[in-house]
C-alpha cells in the first residue's frame, strides 16, 4: 500500500476526494487500522469546519498578513459566542416560565374546581311523597310492590286494634294457587313471625317467616316499612283470612294482625 494512500484521512474526512479516488481509499480504510483511528480523530474537526463560510475563510487568511485584524477577529468571534449562548439560555429560560405558567394556571383551574360550590344543587324530589313514618302507604290502584313493579291483586288494609300492627296485602290468583304481597308497620321488636294461611275448612298452613330487629319496622325507631311475598298451593276462594303472628321462646304463637279475605 503507497503512502498516498494514507496521507488521503484528511482528504478523505472533508470530501474533496473524487468518486475513483474515494472508492480506492474505502477499500484501504476497510484493512487499515491507523487510518481508521486516523479517521475517527477528524469527525469531531470536520464538524467544526462545516459551520465556517466562504467570508470566514477569506478573513481568516487576511489575518496572516494583518495581526490586528487577527485580534479583532478573534474578539468578534468570541462575542458571537457569548450571544449565541446568552440566547439560547433566554429562549431555555423562556421555555421553562411559559410551561410553569401553564402549569400554574391549569393547577390554580383544578383548585378553583375543586374548591367552587357546585353550580347545579340539587332539591327535593317533587314526584312521589315521602313515605310518613307510620308506614302509611298510599292507596292508588297500582301501588308499587315487592320487586319494583306495580301490584296485582286485591288490596286489603288491616289496623288490629289491640297491637296496632298495620298490614297491606295484595292476594293475587294464580294457576299453582295465591300469591300474596304484603307489608307491615308499626311493628315493634325483637320477635320472631310468621304467616299463617286460614282455610275456609279451619285447616291452616305457615306459608312465611321471618326475625324482626330491635328497632322493628315502621316505627319512630325505624320508619321503614317491612315487605314481604309468599305464596301458597290453597286457591283464594278457599283461603278465608292471613293471619301474622308473634312466635315466642317456647313456640308458642299469638296473633299480630288478621287479614280478611
Amino acid at each position: 500500500m503507497s503512502r498516498a494512500d494514507h496521507m488521503d484521512v484528511a482528504a478523505y474526512a472533508l470530501g474533496v476526494l473524487d468518486e475513483q479516488d474515494t472508492e480506492r481509499f474505502e477499500e484501504h480504510l476497510a484493512t487499515c487500522w491507523a487510518c481508521a483511528a486516523e479517521l475517527e480523530t477528524m469527525v469531531p474537526v470536520v464538524g467544526l469546519l462545516s459551520g465556517i463560510d466562504g467570508e470566514t475563510m477569506s478573513a481568516l487568511e487576511q489575518t496572516q498578513t494583518d495581526p490586528a485584524l487577527l485580534d479583532r477577529t478573534l474578539v468578534a468571534v468570541r462575542a458571537d459566542r457569548r450571544r449565541t449562548r446568552f440566547r439560547q439560555l433566554l429562549a431555555t429560560a423562556a421555555a421553562v416560565v411559559v410551561l410553569g405558567g401553564l402549569t400554574g394556571i391549569g393547577f390554580a383551574s383544578v383548585v378553583e374546581r375543586d374548591d367552587a360550590p357546585p353550580d347545579v344543587i340539587a332539591g327535593p324530589t317533587t314526584g312521589a311523597p315521602p313515605t310518613p313514618p307510620d308506614g302509611t302507604r298510599s292507596a292508588g290502584p297500582n301501588e308499587p310492590g315487592v320487586g319494583g313493579n306495580e301490584e296485582e291483586g286485591d288490596r286489603h288494609d288491616v289496623v288490629d286494634p289491640s297491637t296496632g300492627v298495620k298490614s297491606t296485602f295484595f292476594v293475587v290468583s294464580k294457576e299453582f294457587g295465591t300469591r300474596v304481597n304484603f307489608s307491615l308497620s308499626r311493628l315493634p321488636g325483637p320477635r320472631i313471625c310468621r304467616l299463617v294461611v286460614v282455610r275456609k275448612n279451619a285447616t291452616t298452613e305457615v306459608i312465611s317467616t321471618w326475625s324482626v330487629p330491635g328497632g322493628g319496622y315502621g316505627t319512630n325507631t325505624n320508619p321503614q316499612l317491612l315487605t314481604l311475598s309468599a305464596a301458597t298451593s290453597t286457591p283464594v276462594d278457599d283461603i278465608k283470612q292471613f293471619q301474622v303472628q308473634s312466635v315466642d321462646a317456647n313456640g308458642v304463637a299469638s296473633p299480630l294482625v288478621t287479614v280478611p279475605v
